[in-house]
């Protein structure tokens, strides 16, 4: 079986960063061990630089050893046109490249903290395609088709 395609937001990059324990890293983790295909994009490498550099400097080193070491495929930016087309996707156009970017990837999970844009409005997965939740949901969600692949193995 295919190694489940996760993408993540600069929320769940930053969560992963900073945190030495939650879903996020473990998630992180399962990529550096090659169970999953993590994925983001070049605009979540400059969201989230940019984020920590003004909350969490201190973690900068961190975040570029993770970036070396985690397997994280890093996709290209949609264009500038693909965003304007796709503005109905998601209600804040700032998370519009973030979408897009997963939908083209063809990715089963996107993992974000963005509870306002995101995870409050099940039309944004609907149109998308696949499940949104936070690093713990994608997390339970592998691991429940892991054990369900093992049981009809069985």
């Amino acid at each position: 079986m295919p190694n489940a395609k996760v993408f993540f937001d600069s929320s769940a990059l930053m969560a992963g960063i900073i945190s030495s324990a939650g879903a996020a890293r473990v998630l992180l983790v399962m990529s550096e061990n090659g169970d999953i295909d993590l994925i983001i994009s070049d605009h979540v490498i400059t969201e989230t630089e940019r984020s920590l550099t003004k909350k969490v400097p201190q973690a900068l080193p961190d975040y570029r050893e993770t970036l070396n070491n985690a397997n994280i495929k890093v996709i290209r930016n949609p264009s500038m046109e693909e965003v304007h087309k796709n503005l109905h996707l998601i209600a804040d156009k700032d998370d519009v490249p973030i979408l897009l970017a997963a939908i083209k990837e063809k990715v089963d999970y996107l993992a974000t903290h963005n509870r306002k844009h995101f995870l409050n409005d099940p039309k944004v997965a609907e149109g998308a395609g696949f499940k949104i939740g936070t690093p713990g949901d994608v997390l339970a969600w592998i691991r429940e088709n892991l054990q369900n692949d093992e049981d009809s193995q069985a």
